[in-house]
């Protein structure tokens, strides 16, 4: 496939753009003064975004036009990838793992997060995705309010770091 960007004036440069924390807050959803701003820049060079969440989930936060409004979309850490709208070839975090080592990870880190004394817990705390599994300590469904006491409440005792060096540990044949 081949894509004619020469009407930009820098066509061989591509802006790519991380979506939470960046282009929207964290699990947020974008603002009409940055829309502007990537249109503006897209007439410049190319624009693309890229990102952990899915698909569907980044459409959410940056609007059902992503295909239109950017020239390149990287869902789930670029294992689902689009060029100019159309979709571009696809990988798996399950296929690369494997459903047994994948099942013991999982269970493994349900059992870490099971242990944890931490001020609180709010379900899906694992959420699998093509690309990868997202693990949260204090699960996907808090409030922002209470992601933000639990980041204070981490970098005060290490909770991520030591899941992290337990699950290097446990897995050392993984490549964590």
């Amino acid at each position: 496939m081949t894509t004619d960007w020469s009407n930009r004036e820098f066509p061989k440069t591509l802006c790519l753009f991380d979506v939470d924390g960046t282009l929207t807050p964290a699990r947020g959803v974008i603002t009409k003064d940055m829309q502007q701003t990537l249109a503006d820049l897209r007439k410049k060079c190319v624009v693309g975004f890229v990102g952990g969440s899915d698909f569907v989930k980044q459409e959410e936060q940056l609007g059902n036009d992503v295909l239109q409004t950017f020239d390149y979309c990287f869902s789930e850490n670029g294992l689902t990838a689009f060029r100019s709208g159309e979709a571009l070839a696809s990988d798996s975090f399950l296929q690369f793992m494997g459903e047994e080592r994948y099942t013991r990870l999982v269970n493994f880190c349900l059992r870490y997060i099971a242990d944890l004394e931490i001020p609180q817990k709010r379900g899906t705390f694992i959420e699998f995705r093509r690309g990868m599994i997202n693990v949260s300590p204090i699960g996907r469904n808090c409030s922002r309010e209470e992601r933000n006491e639990y980041e204070k409440f981490d970098l005060a005792h290490d909770v991520r770091k030591k899941f992290v060096l337990a699950l290097k540990k446990e897995f050392p044949d993984y490549g964590l």
